[in-house]
């Protein structure tokens, strides 16, 4: 895995690096692994509290590594219905998709810092942390048309929640490239920054010094919104975290700290 993605974990925020440089951090099947089983390790790490995800080198994600399209050309790969029936987790996605979804089910704040490249699966791969800080002249696109295929990594899913139906199919069936400033625009960047990763390390930090038990409440109470969820079941769920929180060491501490004008110390 080393050889694909760096964790390092200091002061509760993980920073997740897709090392691929070479190759512009392109998606091959050990880069897909490697995203899920780092993905799949940060759900449990009690000492995280937020996560920045980001690639070395020039870019992002450059996409699907290229060798892939090779064998296509040559129809050595071939889809059919083994891309239907292969296994797929309790959410319903494949191995392919859950390289980009394992990012939104981490109970924590995901961060994306998107620089140089992010196209195609790469691109889809973006969407996968709730917020998205983007270098100014980043190029983007849901590339996947230029090879006669559709986005198929989770990108129709994320992208409900994130564009507007039109602006979904119009780039999905032109396969555009277009900046990290167009993407703002479109609501698909959260922050334009010069200096993606530095930014979206510093929120973490920020986020890292709230109460964790809060942080992870008002994490999955978004996921619920977002879900589609009626009006009754936030209601419920709204009532139910707060029930939890309130007189926890930690929001005692929360509130104790303020009262004292100190840094809050919270527990894990």
């Amino acid at each position: 895995m080393e050889e694909r993605i760096k964790v390092e974990v200091s002061n509760g925020v993980a920073d997740v690096r897709m090392v691929r440089v070479d190759k512009m951090n392109a998606l091959d099947d050990a880069m897909f692994s490697a995203l899920i089983e780092t993905g799949e390790a940060l759900k449990t790490r009690k000492d995280v509290r937020a996560v920045v995800l980001s690639g070395e080198g020039r870019a992002f994600c450059a996409g699907l590594d290229m060798s892939n399209f090779g064998k296509m050309a040559s129809g050595e790969r071939k889809g059919g219905a083994g891309i239907v029936a292969t296994p797929r987790t309790p959410a319903g996605a494949n191995h392919a998709q859950q390289a980009v979804y394992v990012w939104r089910e981490i109970p924590v704040p995901v961060i994306g810092a998107i620089h140089g490249v992010a196209l195609g699966g790469g691109f889809q791969l973006a969407l996968g942390p709730e917020i998205r800080f983007v270098h100014p002249e980043t190029k983007m696109a849901v590339l996947e048309i230029k090879w006669g295929l559709v986005p198929d990594m989770a990108g129709l899913v994320l992208m409900k929640g994130i564009l507007r139906d039109d602006v979904a199919r119009e780039l999905t069936y032109t396969g555009r490239i277009f900046t990290g400033e167009e993407a703002f625009k479109l609501g698909l960047a959260t922050r334009v920054c010069e200096d993606p990763r530095a930014e979206a390390l510093a929120l973490a930090a920020e986020i890292a010094g709230k109460n964790p038990d809060a942080i992870r409440a008002g994490k999955r109470l978004l996921n619920l919104a977002a879900s589609g969820a009626g009006d009754a079941a936030i209601f419920k769920a709204e009532s139910a975290e707060q029930g939890a929180l309130i007189g926890s060491p930690n929001q005692v501490e929360a509130v104790k700290s303020n009262m004292e004008r100190r840094a809050a110390v919270y527990a894990d």
